[in-house]
């Protein structure tokens, strides 16, 4: 099969011929149809990020492809099934806290990376091994359309984010950080969930208009400005409603006080979900006040990824017509110009666009 290699961190991907994938138990092999780029893969495969990926490999994480050849342990799926491959690899011989690798992406832990070194290679190539449980049926689509479902990848960190928060419908949701990539997926999951009212924060103030223009009434917006009291006051001010959640998905690049300025809204009994980038280069830790973390009975959640069961959860909103994909305009390039769609993705890295590579082309 043909595949995008990474030689070494700061090389560009080459177009290799490699060895097809070599189908186990437990374990599926699939056609590559569209893959969704990562706005910060140049990052990444410059060494930037500090990513664990053992090399050579092709990168790529999750895709949206059909099902080639099965092992014996699959009951449901068929051969030309089309799926979603779940780049969240989790080891199998501990339910309470396994080893989890991103697939063509990178490990946390030693665990994670023999997981890795086993499911090698990542989507940028045309075909991928992944365990079973990690080939999620999405039901029948047009080939047309697999770029756009592509869009699930955005959708699905934020959700799980929701899901972490215990999301209630008519609750009103702070989506911290809503003019990037990951927080105007979120902006439209909480309301697909039902959301009686969602705040989107952000600094972008054209980016917060588009929001505020694709969506309903149930959309409020606030600027951000960096005065952290002020601007805690602005998001209070655009409902009347008690805060009830925070969903902080804020860049690396953005201050602990962005994040502290949107948490200290949330209500007492309140949950501030984190899965943001912030502090993950260095810096000053987050402080938040003891005293009214536990005088106001406040949930502090962390939420790294998603659950097993979050994708056929957001399958189902798509095909109820709840979430709409067909927000995402979708940008794609073949296999052989993979290098391309790597720079495409980082300067195109707003509200609902996709930077999509079809190996299928």
């Amino acid at each position: 099969m043909k595949a995008a290699i990474l030689e070494a961190f700061g090389s560009p991907l080459a177009l290799q011929t490699i060895p097809d994938p070599v189908l186990g138990t437990g374990e599926v092999v699939v056609d590559v149809i569209a893959t969704r780029v990562l706005s910060y893969m140049g990052e990444i495969l410059s060494g930037a990020r500090g990513y664990t990926l053992p090399l050579p490999a092709a990168p790529g994480v999750g895709a949206i492809g059909r099902v080639r050849a099965l092992g014996p342990d699959a009951t449901r799926l068929k051969v030309g099934d089309w799926v979603c491959c779940d780049a969240t690899i989790r080891s199998r011989d501990d339910a309470v806290t396994p080893d989890i690798a991103l697939q063509g992406l990178t490990t946390r832990s030693e665990g994670g990376l023999k997981l890795q070194r086993h499911f090698r290679h990542g989507s940028f190539a045309e075909q991928m091994l992944v365990p079973t449980e990690n080939a999620i049926p999405i039901g029948m689509i047009e080939a047309e359309e697999a770029g756009r479902w592509c869009g699930l990848g955005m959708c699905l960190v934020p959700y799980a984010g929701l899901l972490a928060a215990d999301l209630r419908a008519g609750e009103t949701v702070v989506v911290n950080g809503a003019t990037g990539g990951f927080g105007s997926a979120g902006v439209a999951v909480a309301l697909a969930l039902g959301a009686g009212r969602v705040v989107a924060t952000g600094r972008n103030e054209a980016a917060l208009a588009d929001l505020q223009r694709r969506f309903d009434g149930r959309l409020r917006t606030a600027r951000m400005t960096g005065d952290e009291e002020a601007d805690r006051q602005r998001i209070l001010e655009t409902t009347t409603a008690p805060i009830d959640c925070v969903l902080d998905l804020l860049p690396p690049q953005a201050s602990v006080a962005q994040v502290r300025t949107a948490a200290l809204a949330v209500r007492p009994g309140g949950t501030v979900v984190l899965m943001g980038g912030v502090g993950m280069g260095g810096g000053e830790p987050l402080a938040l006040p003891y005293p009214w973390l536990m005088t106001n009975n406040i949930t502090i959640r962390g939420q790294w990824m998603y659950p097993r069961d979050a994708i056929p959860r957001m399958v189902g909103l798509v095909r109820s017509g709840l979430l709409d994909l067909g927000q995402f305009a979708v940008t794609e390039f073949g296999l052989d110009q993979v290098n391309e769609a790597v720079t495409h993705a980082a300067a195109h890295a707003g509200p609902f666009q996709t930077t999509v590579l079809r190996p299928d082309r």
